[in-house]
């Protein structure tokens, strides 16, 4: 009898922590790399399709409506399947503009990798693989790799990229529902 509650209450119990975890949306982590630069690796749950997500990573002229920080768009160009782009970003943390040149292409499965090609940075690489859930949403894999020309100790460049990186995934989250309600 007693055997047969555990076995009762270790399901229900293992259910509630499949639930739990997939509740989480965001599960992220930012840390100072020892080689200099400061990484984040994130799994985000996003309530809409992985072409909804795709296509706001990839709509390169409102980038900076996906962020809270002040940024402005210069150029985009595409070239070969490749998109080149020259942001100007203007953070409360360092004084000034910083330029970031980066260029860009699709992944085959879902998803965008961008890398840095110049400015005012010494690393910049961020990664979004996107593969859809069972129901209807996306799974999004995030790492950023990013080392800025800057006297700030990456310690502090780590705690302010955490709260923006937290911004910014619910930035898409709210502009992905709004496609998706706007297309039905």
């Amino acid at each position: 009898m007693w055997r047969g509650s555990f076995i009762v209450v270790g399901l229900v119990l293992c259910g509630w922590i499949r639930w739990a975890a997939a509740a989480e949306p965001v599960v992220l982590e930012v840390h100072p790399e020892p080689a200099g630069g400061v990484r984040a690796i994130a799994t985000v749950l996003f309530p809409v399709e992985p072409a909804i997500i795709q296509r706001l990573l990839t709509d390169y002229a409102h980038w900076p409506d996906l962020f809270d920080t002040r940024m402005r768009m210069v150029e985009i160009r595409e070239e070969a399947g490749l998109v080149f782009t020259d942001i100007r970003i203007d953070h409360a943390l360092l004084p000034g503009e910083r330029r970031l040149l980066s260029e860009s292409r699709t992944l085959s499965g879902g998803g965008l990798v961008t890398e840095l090609k110049g400015g005012d940075f010494k690393q910049y690489r961020r990664n979004w693989k996107l593969s859809p859930t069972e129901g209807g949403g996306t799974k999004a894999e995030f790492e950023l790799l990013v080392e800025i020309e800057t006297i700030v100790p990456d310690w502090m460049v780590a705690v302010a990229m955490k709260r923006e990186l937290e911004t910014h995934f619910r930035i898409v989250r709210e502009k992905g529902l709004a496609l998706t309600t706007r297309g039905k």
